[in-house]
């Protein structure tokens, strides 16, 4: 049946999969790529800030785990905003606090209050990741898989857009300088796009939830208890998942290749990520969200698996570029599965619990591989260690497969007809 998408501005009816839903899509990738700069710049700056204020490198560092802990914690507060209130209050509350923090960032007077103002930036970035994925899936039924994929790609745009621009400031400005420009620029740009998003929206800016389609798959499970047993999934993959990402630099230094050669595996993991991440929204939308991260954790385990017996140089860029194409699709799909599994009106809280979690084992992932190399001298044993913990997240979704149960005729398929 062909859907018309002219409706007018105010309408209160929303038509999922229309060319409305797309132009909202892109305007929600073009907000979590501005969003995301919180991820990115403090890993750049890190070096300038710390030879100016006399600090350790671990004490700077802090910086970095400061914004993983508003990250992941702004995950679940934003969620929640964003089930009650809508998506255009959590991501306006999100704009202030991003523009504020950078600026107070670049008029830091000490390294504390540098490493202290970065929790902000974590939370107010979060706010254009698990909650902007939520969001997506209302405006989409039958591509909500690939609008999840897109929506969650914002970020890895972010990365590599990010990264360099913050350097050229550097260069030109000063840190201070830049930190300040950017608040100001993300301030000024974010709230362009979030007017466009808002009239985009129209009336339903508070209700898209309510007009949303039901879960399509029974796992015959409390949304309490689904909620935990993803949360498990996305510690377990995220653990595995951080040892290349912490990690790939100083293993190819350690293999006296360099840290440029790492740094350039390193993107090439976030560049194939981005398609992997596309990709696998397409496959869920075919297959369903469980069997689409059941299949992006089987391949991870395999990349482990291969930095695990092949290390010339040539190798571990192939590796690294199949890391990024399996890995990139799997924190999205935690996304799928609570829309298809879970009620509308908890989505975006649902998904900051499981990106908290996911945050968690990126964290836990990089420190634990780090004091196994300090232990062993080796990150082999490191290696090891990610595949343990990626087996526990395929055992995972191996039980939740099991356990699904179509609400449509294609009962099991995880999607309704």
């Amino acid at each position: 049946m062909a859907i018309s998408s002219e409706l007018t501005r105010d309408s209160d009816l929303f038509v999922p999969d229309s060319r409305r839903a797309w132009t909202r899509l892109a305007v929600a990738v073009l907000i979590g790529s501005l969003g995301s700069v919180g991820m990115w710049s403090v890993v750049v700056a890190l070096p300038v800030v710390q030879a100016e204020f006399g600090a350790s490198r671990g004490a700077a560092s802090l910086a970095f785990t400061m914004v993983m802990l508003g990250f992941g914690s702004g995950g679940v507060l934003t969620g929640k905003i964003t089930d009650r209130y809508g998506i255009v209050t959590a991501i306006g509350l999100g704009i202030g606090i991003l523009g504020l923090g950078y600026v107070v960032a670049g008029m830091s007077s000490s390294i504390w209050q540098f490493i202290l103002v970065h929790f902000a930036i974590g939370l107010s970035s979060s706010a254009t990741f698990g909650p902007l994925m939520a969001e997506a899936s209302h405006w989409f039924d039958r591509y909500r898989g690939l609008a999840v994929a897109i929506a969650a790609s914002g970020n890895y745009i972010g990365g590599a857009i990010w990264p360099p621009l913050v350097n050229f400031g550097m260069e030109q400005m000063g840190w201070r300088t830049s930190h300040i420009a950017i608040g100001i620029f993300t301030a000024v740009a974010m709230t362009l796009a979030l007017v466009g998003l808002r009239m985009l929206m129209g009336a339903g800016a508070q209700r898209d939830h309510e007009n949303a389609a039901p879960p399509r798959v029974d796992l015959r499970l409390s949304t309490n208890a689904l909620t935990a047993i993803l949360s498990l999934a996305g510690i377990a993959c995220c653990v595995a998942m951080s040892m290349p990402q912490v990690h790939i630099v100083a293993y190819c230094g350690d293999l006296g290749y360099g840290v440029a050669r790492g740094a350039e595996m390193l993107s090439l993991m976030l560049g194939f990520g981005i398609i992997s991440r596309i990709g696998s929204g397409f496959l869920a939308d075919k297959i369903g969200g469980i069997r689409t991260l059941l299949i992006g954790s089987v391949a991870q385990g395999t990349a482990l698996l291969f930095y695990l017996f092949f290390d010339s140089l040539i190798s571990l860029y192939i590796i690294s570029a199949m890391f990024g194409l399996f890995q990139g699709g799997i924190v999205p799909s935690y996304a799928i599965i609570v829309r298809e599994a879970m009620p509308a009106s908890e989505a975006a809280t649902r998904v900051g619990i499981v990106i908290f979690a996911s945050v968690f084992g990126m964290s836990f992932g990089g420190w634990i591989s780090g004091a196994i190399f300090d232990a062993t001298g080796s990150y082999a044993a490191a290696f090891a260690n990610g595949l343990a913990w990626n087996a526990l997240n395929i055992a995972v979704m191996l039980l939740l497969l099991m356990r699904a149960r179509g609400h449509s005729a294609n009962a099991g398929t995880g999607f309704a007809t």
